[in-house]
C-alpha cells in the first residue's frame, strides 16, 4: 500500500535534492571555481569548496529531517547570494529576462522560508 507523503515532506525532499544536485556539481565540476571568479568573489577555489560542502550538509540533513531550521539559514544565505551575484545582473537584459532566469531562484527562496518558520 502506498504511503501518504505530507506537504511537510515534498517540500523537504524537493529542497534537499536541489541542494544535493548543485553541491555536487560544485564539487565535481571545474568549471565552479572559475564561474566564482568571474563573479567577483574572493579565494573561488575555497568558496565553491565551503558554498559546496554547506549545500551537501545541509540538503541531507533537511532530507532526513534533521536540524531542518538551522539546515535552512545557511541555505538561505547562499540563495540570497545566488541572486545576488548570478540573477540580479540580468536584470540590464530586462525584467521578463530576471523573472526568466531567477525563477528557481525565487521559489528555492520561498521553500527554505516555508521551512525554516516551522
Amino acid at each position: 500500500m502506498p504511503r501518504n507523503i505530507s506537504s511537510d515532506q515534498l517540500i523537504r525532499y524537493v529542497v534537499g535534492y536541489v541542494f544535493i544536485a548543485s553541491a555536487l556539481m560544485k564539487l565535481v565540476v571545474a568549471d565552479f571555481t572559475v564561474a566564482f571568479s568571474n563573479f567577483g568573489i574572493p579565494y573561488p577555489e575555497i568558496a565553491v569548496l565551503i558554498v559546496g560542502v554547506t549545500e551537501l550538509i545541509c540538503g541531507v540533513l533537511i532530507i532526513f529531517n534533521y536540524y531542518v531550521k538551522k539546515a535552512a539559514i545557511p541555505l538561505l544565505v547562499i540563495i540570497v547570494a545566488a541572486i545576488l551575484f548570478t540573477k540580479l545582473p540580468v536584470l540590464q537584459t530586462g525584467l521578463l529576462e530576471f523573472a526568466f532566469e531567477a525563477r528557481l531562484d525565487f521559489v528555492m527562496l520561498v521553500l527554505l522560508f516555508i521551512l525554516w518558520k516551522k
